[in-house]
């Protein structure tokens, strides 16, 4: 009798871990799914205010680490086996972080973008904000993988040492862009049934390359 409910319990223990599978195998806590769509909501006027806003062929000044594209993703990922999505996901923080408080500093007070572009760095802080709640303090302590670590330090570094070479000139549309396709990729448990695209696919990469050098960029959040 004692066997036999012994088994009924490691046979309940086992059911109850294969239910709760997709949980622990999801890379994005479902707490953070609410901000995210709240931002990807503000990215949808991004065409006007980071286009239409500003003169035509205007760039600022950035690492050149802040590009961040899908293909860094893909590099990354063939870089170092078996990279865990967090590190990427803490990656993506980093970087945009960075990328929204550059386009904010070239804005006069007046400028007809400023306000959109601070309710974006806004929301886009309090997806930072849930992303840090939702995981174990030891979660960010961790060492990176040594190329994802390289991209960091040169993501921190103070811009008086940072080699004339190590900087790039790139639209606030492109840098907001890559904000909002690589936020599909990383982020996707929150994005499958709105995009409809596998962003973090080879073949939406290569698309997306062809699409801009014809600058005729399509995404769903134009």
């Amino acid at each position: 009798m004692v066997q036999k409910s012994t088994s009924v319990c490691l046979l309940g223990g086992f059911l109850g871990l294969f239910l709760m599978a997709p949980v622990l195998m999801s890379s994005t806590p479902a707490s953070m799914c609410t901000p995210l769509k709240t931002l990807n909501d503000s990215l949808s006027h991004r065409r006007r205010y980071m286009k239409h806003n500003f003169p035509i062929n205007y760039s600022i000044r950035v690492y050149r680490e802040e590009i961040f594209k899908l293909s860094n993703i893909s590099r990354m990922r063939l870089k170092v086996e078996e990279l865990d999505d967090l590190v990427l996901q803490r990656l993506w923080f980093q970087v945009n972080q960075g990328v929204l408080k550059k386009i904010i500093r070239v804005m006069s007070e007046r400028h007809p973008s400023r306000s959109y572009t601070a309710e974006l760095e806004r929301r886009f802080k309090d997806v930072e904000g849930v992303f840090v709640q939702s995981h174990p303090a030891e979660v960010f302590q961790q060492e990176l993988p040594e190329a994802v670590q390289e991209t960091w330090d040169h993501l921190t570094e103070e811009p008086n040492r940072v080699p004339e070479s190590n900087w790039r000139l790139a639209s606030p549309k492109s840098l907001v862009d890559n904000l909002c396709h690589t936020m599909y990729c990383l982020f996707s448990e929150c994005f499958d049934a709105e995009t409809q695209q596998d962003y973090c696919g080879v073949s939406h990469s290569r698309r997306g390359r062809k699409n801009s050098s014809r600058n005729t960029v399509t995404t769903p959040a134009e």
